[in-house]
């Protein structure tokens, strides 16, 4: 007979006995290759995208210094994210690419060899590459906006390859 899975609500991962707060203990857990990839999307004028594609805004470049800004927040999301697990990344990549004349696509992978999965990693190098973008056009262009911050598919560990579905 197959073993029923958890149900989330049933056992809350995340809680103590007391209804505490606390830090999963993943140490019986097997190491496994995980990865994960998650999304962003940046909105703005038609005009701000040119000037970031033409190099001409007052910060300089745009889509680089973005990158490596959640290149950086990927490794540091235990920091933000109260009860992540330290991980030791093995890689992380963050792409942006442009869709359109008003809109930036950004989509992060990363890969580690861990016992709990790289998705907050993802997240958060997505997050912080379009708060960068933001933050560097925002002079320019006040109505950016930055939307479908979300997970794209995650694979190894326990629960398997998760994928989102087409919208």
């Amino acid at each position: 007979m197959a073993k029923a899975k958890k149900s989330v609500a049933a056992t809350p991962s995340h809680v103590d006995r007391r209804g505490l707060a606390r830090m999963v203990d993943v140490s019986g857990k097997g190491v496994t290759v995980r990865k994960a990839v998650a999304s962003a999307e940046v909105r703005l004028a038609p005009k701000t995208l040119a000037l970031i594609h033409d190099g001409k805004l007052p910060k300089g470049d745009v889509l680089g210094v973005a990158r490596i800004a959640g290149i950086q927040a990927a490794k540091r999301t235990s920091e933000l994210i109260p009860l992540c697990h330290p991980l030791p990344i093995d890689a992380v990549n963050v792409e942006i690419v442009a869709r359109g004349p008003d809109r930036l696509h950004i989509e992060a992978t990363a890969t580690v060899r861990a016992r709990t999965g790289v998705e907050m990693e993802v997240l958060i190098a997505a997050s912080v590459t379009a708060l960068t973008i933001y933050d560097m056009c925002k002079s320019v262009d006040r109505g950016i906006v930055i939307e479908r911050i979300r997970l794209e598919e995650k694979s190894g560990g326990r629960t398997g390859r998760w994928r989102r579905s087409e919208e």
